[in-house]
């Protein structure tokens, strides 16, 4: 199944809200993301008008030869000088989990972001109850890097926050250690 990645559109509206409010989503999303169109309409109109300093993106996937939408993701940035960028909004449909689709688009944004917008460090937080969410930072190369203890206040109690980091050298050398296992000089 391939994995493409598109900075959201006007058009994307309604499969946002949608995704974002479904009853096996929103529970693991950042309290204070917008979820209402109005919201998401907001942030694709920055998206589009802000490419280097944020991003929503629709993940999309060839599903029996038809595209489909299957999630969204995100970026802002945190620190301009030391170009450090903040992750986080991961939505997978309930209808594409399992695949690890998520993996392949992190892992596309991640190249995009260092290599096509030049930053040099990416980092993302995660409550510390959504270990689904933490194995995927893994797999898709993120560090942990540390906990938040008891941080945020999300379904009615104190929660962690788990905090994971990838920088552009990480990436190098995976390119490297790709290209040499393909036989590369």
């Amino acid at each position: 199944m391939t994995v493409r990645l598109r900075r959201a559109d006007p058009g994307d509206l309604d499969f946002l809200v949608e995704l974002l409010t479904h009853e096996e989503v929103e529970p693991f999303l950042a309290a204070i993301r917008p979820r209402d169109r109005e919201g998401l309409a907001a942030e694709i109109a920055r998206s589009q008008a802000e490419p280097q300093d944020f991003g929503r993106f629709v993940i999309e996937v060839d599903d029996g030869g038809e595209s489909r939408r299957a999630g969204v993701m995100g970026f802002e940035v945190a620190n301009r000088r030391s170009r450090i960028a903040n992750l986080g909004g991961l939505a997978v449909h309930p209808d594409f989990r399992g695949r690890h689709l998520a993996d392949d688009a992190a892992r596309l944004l991640q190249r995009h972001l260092i290599f096509d917008l030049g930053y040099h460090r990416l980092q993302l937080e995660i409550y510390g109850f959504n270990e689904r969410a933490q194995q995927h930072a893994a797999r898709a190369g993120f560090v942990r890097e540390g906990i938040r203890r008891k941080a945020y206040r999300r379904h009615g109690e104190w929660v962690d926050g788990v905090m994971f980091g990838l920088v552009r050298e990480d990436l190098e050398r995976d390119s490297e250690v790709a290209h040499e296992g393909r036989g590369g000089a």
